[in-house]
């Protein structure tokens, strides 16, 4: 007997370049400023309410959508901040993480033959999402350097068969905030199609002043037609729960839990009630921006010292540098190489800008996540100084 052979489905997808740096980060002790989480704790008053979630009986299983007292906050939330409500009972989903939440969008929306316009470098999970339902992926790439959207060039990729666009604010991994009249040109544009939108909103409390993050739930044209996508782990440091939510239309939200209960049905009980109550206080989300932008700046002024050129990080706690102008022999390398050489001889992992496009493109480009304690910032940068 032999094992039947099984086809691929995903024939260029392999072990992701965040694991693979991740591992050879730890086997030579390098500093790991390549993949996106923090390196310190939550607010212990969370974990409080999450322990006092589970001694209060919250172990069983959850309604499907999520409980009600954190779609509530939520909903609260959303409207405090954007001036949108959303129905906590028809319009809001609680996820296991934001990928989820995004996949769950992809699988309830596209059919084979759909086109699915995504914005290059785009996260990871984009493409294969699209492929795994038999849609077509239409790329269309940020103006490099800038990564400003190009309206020209989505305009000219939609198409009657567009179902779906993702849209990306503040992006991972530019660090780029879309403003008030790019968002208002992208309602202009899909007003008049039938094109969908999933807004992947996960930095929404990491734009940095005089940036505002722009919600497509505060514009009417794109609200109608959108599922807003935010995460619990990255807004309070606890990437590891895999806590999200989606916003969207009943109309949307009706065929996205068709999905959502048979992919995984409902999300941890005592984290979505420890959540719900920590939400009663603001502050830990509304103080994000100016936390993470102290991080920033410490961040930037120190790479500053080195031959690095330094792009604009408008948000997210991702900082993109050129590394054409270092005076070392590997100077040529290509992004990827350029990694590995500075994970094993530096010290410090970074993760190639070409990760993000599907062709590979090489615009000698690194980021590096900031999100860390200042002492793990610190020995990054003191590595560094040696290029």
């Amino acid at each position: 007997m032999s094992t039947p052979v099984l086809e691929t489905k995903l024939p260029r997808v392999g072990t992701t370049i965040f694991a693979t740096m991740s591992e050879l980060a730890t086997q030579v002790k390098a500093v790991n400023l390549g993949q996106g989480f923090p390196d310190f704790d939550c607010d212990p008053a969370l974990i409080d309410h999450v322990n006092q979630a589970m001694r209060d009986g919250h172990n069983q299983y959850p309604p499907m959508p999520g409980v009600m007292p954190l779609r509530q906050a939520v909903s609260d939330k959303i409207a405090s901040l954007y001036g949108k409500r959303y129905d906590p009972a028809s319009d809001i989903t609680i996820t296991a993480g934001a990928t989820q939440a995004i996949i769950n969008a992809v699988i309830a929306t596209v059919r084979p033959g759909d086109e699915v316009l995504v914005l290059e470098p785009c996260y990871d999970s984009y493409q294969p999402n699209i492929e795994m339902v038999g849609g077509t992926v239409v790329r269309v790439p940020l103006d490099p350097g800038s990564f400003r959207p190009n309206f020209a060039a989505i305009a000219n990729a939609l198409s009657p068969k567009t179902r779906l666009m993702i849209l990306n604010t503040p992006h991972n991994p530019s660090g780029t905030v879309w403003t008030d009249e790019e968002m208002r040109q992208l309602e202009a544009l899909l007003a008049t199609t039938n094109t969908l939108l999933v807004s992947d909103e996960v930095y929404e409390h990491m734009a940095f002043a005089p940036h505002v993050h722009r919600s497509a739930a505060s514009y009417p044209g794109l609200a109608e037609r959108t599922f807003v996508v935010s995460s619990f782990g990255k807004t309070y440091h606890v990437t590891g729960w895999k806590v999200a939510y989606c916003a969207a239309p009943a109309a949307l939200t009706a065929e996205y839990r068709k999905v959502h209960q048979f992919n995984v049905f409902t999300v941890n009980s005592p984290m979505q009630h420890g959540i719900a109550r920590y939400m009663a206080n603001p502050e830990p989300y509304l103080g994000l921006s100016a936390f993470y932008q102290r991080k920033r700046d410490a961040f930037r002024a120190g790479l500053a010292k080195t031959q690095f050129e330094l792009l604009p990080c408008e948000g997210t706690y991702f900082q993109s540098v050129r590394i054409d102008g270092l005076g070392v022999p590997e100077k040529n390398l290509s992004e990827s190489d350029f990694c590995y050489w500075l994970t094993r001889e530096i010290g410090v992992a970074a993760i190639p800008m070409s990760t993000f496009y599907a062709d590979g493109f090489d615009q000698r480009v690194i980021r590096f996540c900031f999100a860390k304690k200042e002492e793990t910032l610190r020995t990054a940068l003191e590595r560094l100084s040696r290029l």
